[in-house]
């Protein structure tokens, strides 16, 4: 027997008319999407309704909320098979789980690549029941985030062991049951260091911290406060402190950071540097002014969790080779780019670390200053004084330099300054923001740098991403299916792919690496720059002579079983 349609359904149950239904069919053909959406747009149906219809016609149970079938067993560690974030994002939840059979509430069940990945991620037959978006939102809010449930992320876990942050919260609230959403300027100072919010807004940066996380969100929303960790690269959100918190926590962070706490209607830009056992973390803080309050951005600036050394960044043999025979140029222009957050300013700072002596005069202009390294003269360029990267360069050349580092190229000034300072005999190191290397060149053509100037100063390009590290403690090998690979062509049968752990929150990734294509600038890159050439005559040229790009070295990666084929594709397709 034929499987009806949802929208004959819909007509049989009542809930819509042969007209109505028509009319959505024309609203389809113009917008596009599917028809039950359509009805529910346009107010024919409700969102029940639809979903209800579309149990019906898929043969798939309808749960809804008020039923308490959308109420996750306990005790069975669903949280771990899926994270909050990916059940938030989809509009799903893990119900019941029985030996290897998972049962699941989702809201779309035409998602195929959604419920693909479910059952990659959890290694689960998966068997569904259907539920509209509003509940699930719900049932997904108090599933993971409840006090009593299994589902506290694994981030907080260990600070709630150290600190009981929930304790904090209602030792806190005890005090004062209502808190006014505006304090007066004595009474903000006086609730910032009380010492619940301290311990609070200390345990926030301290698990951080122990969880490697690059940056904090602190984000307030209407009825919520949200906070956020970016861990290789990925943001993942935990359970936050409540709602009324929020001003006391902001002030808390601006009193440490030396902040007017006063001001709330203009950004603001601070430092902390926090004291842990034997080592000094720098914190640099962004505020920001929302409709819904001050958001506050934390950047950890953790010198010892990252090895400023080339040769642990990511960089295959060849590369290495290249970059080092490079760094021994007594003059020049080295470039690496790449978008923000692909480790430019790391990269710069091992290429420091591997020419630093005591021989040479150091020099480097940066906006901010990340890390602080012995024996380098670092300067801090202030913009809004005038103190821009270009008049930092033209006071590096009186002070006798060797080697000069200078944060970012932005501007043709600073780029002139630059392409000057490595034909009188200065080594020069810079970013650029680029998507590969090829197109470096062309930027600073289009920018206005003669040819005839950047032809002999030009010594190496580096193009950069950073891709996730499997998790070594549970990565899992597998042979991919012919449908999976494609076009893509792999030396080996066997490769890896992230499964999940405790070491590793339960993400299968652990920290990240360097993809990058390295250009060593040659005779016949020279005489391409020196003729006008386009992008495609210089990436020829350069892929002729050995460079890979950076979606090729992604794939060496992926057959040294380093990272997950997914992971290279979503960092370098498109670059």
């Amino acid at each position: 027997m034929p499987r009806l349609r949802l929208g004959e359904i819909l007509i049989k149950q009542g809930l819509i008319t042969e007209s109505q239904l028509q009319e959505a069919m024309e609203v389809q053909k113009a917008e596009k999407g599917h028809i039950g959406e359509i009805l529910v747009r346009r107010g024919m149906i409700k969102e029940e309704d639809l979903a209800s219809a579309l149990g019906t016609q898929l043969l798939i149970p309808y749960a809804s909320k008020s039923s308490g079938l959308l109420t996750p067993q306990k005790d069975q560690g669903l949280e771990k098979l899926i994270t909050y974030e990916y059940a938030k994002e989809h509009f799903v939840i893990p119900l019941n789980r029985n030996m290897n059979s998972l049962t699941c509430a989702i809201a779309n069940p035409f998602d195929l690549i959604m419920i693909d990945n479910i059952k990659k991620m959890t290694g689960c037959e998966i068997n569904f029941v259907i539920a509209t978006q509003t509940d699930l939102t719900a049932a997904v809010q108090e599933f993971y985030m409840s006090s009593d449930s299994g589902g506290r992320s694994a981030l907080w876990d260990q600070a709630l062991e150290r600190g009981r942050i929930s304790d904090i919260g209602k030792s806190f609230a005890s005090s004062e049951d209502k808190v006014e959403t505006e304090l007066s300027l004595d009474k903000l100072i006086a609730k910032a260091e009380e010492a619940p919010v301290i311990k609070l807004v200390d345990l926030i940066i301290r698990q951080a911290i122990d969880e490697r996380a690059s940056d904090i969100h602190i984000e307030p929303f209407k009825d919520r406060l949200e906070v956020r960790y970016r861990i290789d690269g990925e943001l993942y959100q935990i359970p936050p402190p409540a709602k009324h918190l929020h001003l006391p926590i902001v002030s808390r962070v601006k009193i440490l950071a030396k902040l007017d706490i006063a001001e709330k209607r203009l950004p603001q830009d601070g430092r902390i540097s926090a004291k842990l056992e034997d080592r000094t973390v720098d914190l640099r803080i962004s505020t920001l002014p929302t409709v819904w309050g001050e958001k506050v951005v934390m950047r950890i600036l953790d010198k010892d969790s990252v090895q400023l050394n080339l040769s642990v960044l990511g960089f295959d043999t060849k590369q290495l080779d290249l970059i080092r025979q490079a760094l021994k140029t007594p003059y020049g222009l080295f470039f690496v780019t790449g978008p923000t957050g692909s480790g430019k300013s790391t990269t710069l700072y091992s290429c420091l670390s591997e020419i630093t002596d005591p021989s040479k005069n150091i020099m480097t202009a940066e906006d901010p200053v990340e890390f602080r390294i012995d024996g380098i003269n670092q300067v801090q360029v202030r913009s809004e004084i005038g103190f821009t990267f270009a008049e930092a360069l033209r006071s590096f050349l009186r002070q006798d330099p060797d080697i000069i580092m200078v944060g970012e190229v932005r501007d043709l000034e600073t780029a002139q300054i630059c392409v000057r300072a490595a034909l009188t005999g200065h080594f020069v190191l810079s970013t650029l923001h680029t998507n590969d290397a090829p197109s470096a060149i062309t930027r600073l053509l289009d920018i206005g740098i003669q040819p005839y100037l950047l032809t002999p100063s030009l010594v190496m390009i580096i193009a950069q991403r950073l891709g996730r590290k499997l998790c070594p403690h549970c990565k899992e090998a597998y042979e991919p299916k012919p449908e999976e690979l494609g076009d893509i062509k792999l030396n080996v049968d066997l490769i890896y792919r992230a499964k999940g752990c405790d070491k590793c929150s339960h993400t299968g990734y652990r920290g990240r690496m360097v993809v990058a294509e390295v250009l060593m600038i040659d005779d016949e890159i020279r005489r391409l720059i020196s003729r006008g050439c386009t992008y495609t005559d210089l990436r020829d040229a350069a892929r002729k002579s050995g460079m890979s790009t950076l979606y090729e070295s992604g794939l060496k990666q992926v057959e040294a079983g380093l990272t997950s084929l997914d992971e290279i594709l979503g960092v370098t397709v498109g670059s």
